[in-house]
């Protein structure tokens, strides 16, 4: 499929290519984009993006090597490099620290964006500052689309699109995600951002930013409604119809601000209103556990450890020293071992005795896999026509088209209906 036309130098720049994610999203890029992909890599140090240029080229010896281009971290540089390319990923975070030069260079200059932040207090920033230049330019703007938030995010768009499909039109009453296994280790950005969040936004912030539709650009009101048994909020256990026992996951917050925008999203743009998941719309994502003692467990770690980092700042500034150095990360023929899966099912309005199943499953690192995710999202929007206008997206936005790249480049995903 041949990409859009455009007057930039670049399709695609990788902003941060050399840090750890920046890395796996530049191998994706390599391994499984077009080879005619006029790309660069950015960052500040010309040797090592020299050094990943030459690993690169040894990956795949067939396609256009990218260029290398030098930015620093500040409005001038970040204007400059948006102006030159038609996508731009940046994977460089902490976002709440570092990340605002490269979202206001996208929106101001028309430049199509993606990013891999968790960090949901930044996003709402971002909207408010900046979705209405987007608008007039027209930049598509796509936090958020890394393992934070993209899968849970695209499972419930799939779960909707099942139920639509398999009920004539029948909206979605829930959607639960579930994380149904998982083995993989955190890089040292990932860590940095978790330790230092406390340190970049403020407990009114953040709690303004999780509240349930907080970042929907329209309210729902049956948000109030949604709401967990006290032996749910004291254990963190549930049991869900084709998921079995679940506790406690530890990014459902965050996942779930990007969901409920979507839904609010597809209520208000035109070309997407068939999409819309439904008045009656609830969203909620766990973790699968072995058993109720190992769930509890997880439950009561995850509250404590909160808690202990957000007003502990010398425990913070201690946890530091232990662990990966920001751009470093676990060993990458170790990760090859490690993998996610997801399970999710959904309910339709109104109709008793079936639902929607979803599975999706990653064999590799989960940074491998945001890697994979940037890469055919950064695709999908150079091939498809989203007619979505200029604004800040959701990774649902990017429709099937990003699902079936995905599965094809090994993010497998499958959708039925099960009667229960």
């Amino acid at each position: 499929m041949p990409f859009k036309k455009h007057d930039r130098q670049y399709d695609l720049v990788v902003f941060g290519a050399t840090g750890y994610t920046g890395k796996y999203t530049s191998q994706s890029i390599t391994r499984d984009l077009p080879t005619d992909l006029r790309w660069a890599i950015a960052g500040r140090s010309r040797g090592k993006l020299e050094k990943l240029a030459e690993e690169l080229k040894s990956l795949n010896p067939d396609r256009l090597a990218p260029e290398i281009e030098i930015c620093e971290l500040n409005d001038e540089d970040l204007a400059s490099l948006a102006r030159k390319t038609f996508v731009l990923i940046t994977t460089v975070g902490p976002y709440g620290q570092y990340g605002e030069h490269a979202f206001k260079a996208c929106a101001q200059n028309g430049t199509h964006y993606l990013d891999v932040t968790g960090e949901v207090p930044y996003v709402a920033k971002m909207i408010k500052k900046y979705e209405s230049v987007a608008k007039k330019t027209g930049s598509m703007l796509f936090p958020q689309t890394g393992v934070e938030s993209a899968p849970a995010d695209l499972l419930t768009w799939a779960l909707a699109k099942q139920i639509r499909q398999k009920f004539e039109g029948a909206k979605t009453a829930e959607a639960i995600v579930s994380i149904h296994r998982l083995n993989s280790s955190p890089s040292g950005g990932t860590l940095a951002t978790l330790i230092s969040f406390n340190d970049m936004f403020s407990l009114k912030e953040i709690g303004a930013a999780l509240t349930p539709y907080a970042l929907s650009p329209v309210p729902n009101p049956q948000a109030k409604h949604q709401k967990q048994s006290l032996w749910s909020m004291i254990t963190g256990l549930r049991t869900v119809p084709e998921l079995g026992l679940q506790t406690t996951f530890i990014g459902a917050t965050t996942d779930r601000a990007i969901v409920h925008r979507s839904w609010g999203l597809f209520q208000q743009i035109s070309s997407r209103k068939d999409e819309f998941y439904g008045p009656q719309f609830r969203f909620s994502q766990h973790m699968k556990t072995r058993n109720w003692l190992t769930g509890i467990a997880i439950h009561w770690t995850i509250i404590t450890a909160t808690i202990l980092l957000t007003v502990l700042s010398p425990l913070r500034k201690l946890v530091k020293r232990f662990v990966y150095e920001q751009g470093q990360g676990p060993d990458f023929e170790e990760a090859k071992k490690e993998e996610i899966e997801y399970r999710a099912v959904g309910m339709p309005e109104g109709i008793n005795g079936e639902l929607a199943y979803c599975q999706a499953a990653f064999r590799g690192s989960m940074y491998d896999l945001t890697g994979v995710i940037l890469a055919q999202s950064a695709l999908t929007i150079l091939e498809d026509d989203l007619d979505l206008g200029g604004g800040v997206f959701t990774p649902a936005c990017l429709g099937q088209g990003v699902i079936d790249r995905l599965d094809a480049s090994g993010f497998r995903f499958e959708t039925k209906t099960l009667t229960r």
